[in-house]
């Protein structure tokens, strides 16, 4: 039997921060070969990705998983209570960075998929997509593993990305769907003057409280039957304007949108134009807008593939999970143009944070429930 925590350890040691691979890819490449995987590395500019697959054809059925080995940076190293990269076990938990998010659950599909094909080998093929830019810019790592799939001719009919999304406790949640990510950065421009002579002027920081203060009016919209309302925070503002007497000439503000399936990344960047306009046209100022969309909302509406996984958790865990978009974005949003996808993975309570860790108990739970799932899918109970 592979064990699923000695491999998330060794994952853990290595030192994977954005978009270094540090050696996580190339552990898993030996791990997968040796247990009789094809892999390939389909690196893309300087990005490290691994595809590797059990089977062929494609006759039979084509499950897979998804995942990363990147992780974000350790923040400050003083504060942490073990080293980030020791994989230090301490009363039932697993700690350093990554431990959550999400080397364990790679490190639980590889295990359950490496002693499904051996001891019971199915009809089919099983497909594990690995990348090292899930936590950067995310430009190419699943998206050029599923770009080189495509060119290659492989496929999944479904897939399962192993990110946490449990609240709080293993078994409590899946996701089924993510809602878009749009960032808008606006500049606006104004005529520079004395403070004392403001008809001389056209103050900017004026124009843009205005303009904030209408696009935060009123909600974005109700929600929708999956979704929770669409929400828009104003992260930043920023004048950079040391003299209390000087009408500053510029100023500028970003706000991230978290956008539900009644509206497209489109339709928003329409909507903060719109405003942005008639601002503009009222107070005489310019209003340049830069928008990112980091991803469109998505949704696998409840059936087969949730019903697959949530029978699953319930069969390993006593818990029928809720199935859920809330939350941020995820490699899912890649992943749904492919083929239908939903998440399912540990507890996310101490991702990215000092002292991340996750329970040991959690991990041994995870890798069963993946087993059941393939053993379900291709039907070898």
């Amino acid at each position: 039997m592979t064990d699923p925590v000695d491999l998330t350890a060794r994952l853990v040691r290595c030192p994977s921060i954005t978009p270094e691979e540090g050696g996580a890819l190339v552990l898993l490449e030996k791990v997968l070969n040796t247990a009789g995987f094809q892999c390939t590395r389909v690196d893309r500019a300087g990005i490290s990705n691994l595809f590797a697959i059990w089977g062929g054809g494609n006759n039979g059925k084509r499950f897979g998983f998804n995942g990363h080995t990147d992780v974000v940076p350790v923040g400050d190293l003083t504060a942490w209570s073990v080293d980030p990269f020791g994989a230090a076990v301490i009363d039932g938990y697993l700690y350093g960075r990554g431990a959550t998010d999400m080397k364990s659950g790679v490190a639980c599909f590889v295990a359950a998929a490496i002693d499904f094909v051996t001891e019971t080998p199915p009809d089919g093929a099983v497909v594990l997509t690995i990348t090292g830019d899930e936590e950067g810019l995310s430009t190419d790592g699943t998206l050029a593993l599923l770009d080189w799939m495509r060119e290659a001719g492989q496929t999944m009919d479904v897939c399962l990305v192993g990110e946490p999304t449990c609240p709080a406790k293993l078994g409590d949640m899946i996701k089924i769907g993510r809602r878009g990510a749009l960032t808008a950065y606006f500049t606006v421009t104004g005529t520079q003057g004395h403070a004392a002579y403001p008809h001389r002027a056209n103050n900017p920081v004026h124009a843009m409280v205005t303009l904030m203060a209408r696009l935060t009016a009123e909600p974005m919209d109700q929600g929708t039957e999956h979704f929770d309302p669409s929400t828009l925070q104003i992260v930043t503002m920023d004048t950079g304007n040391p003299a209390a007497n000087v009408i500053p000439a510029t100023t500028q503000a970003t706000i991230n949108i978290r956008y539900n399936d009644g509206h497209s990344g489109d339709s928003v960047t329409a909507w903060l134009q719109d405003h942005a306009a008639a601002v503009q046209a009222e107070t005489g100022v310019q209003i340049a807008l830069r928008v990112k969309n980091s991803g469109e909302s998505f949704l696998t509406p409840p059936g087969p593939l949730s019903d697959l996984v949530a029978e699953a958790v319930q069969a390993e865990t006593g818990i029928m999970p809720a199935l859920s978009t809330s939350g941020g974005t995820s490699d899912a949003r890649f992943v749904k143009d492919h083929c239908p996808v939903v998440e399912f993975g540990l507890v996310g309570e101490r991702m990215h944070g000092i002292d991340e860790r996750v329970r040991v108990e959690d991990i041994h739970r995870l890798k069963a429930i993946y087993t059941h799932i393939l053993a379900r899918y291709f039907d070898t109970t």
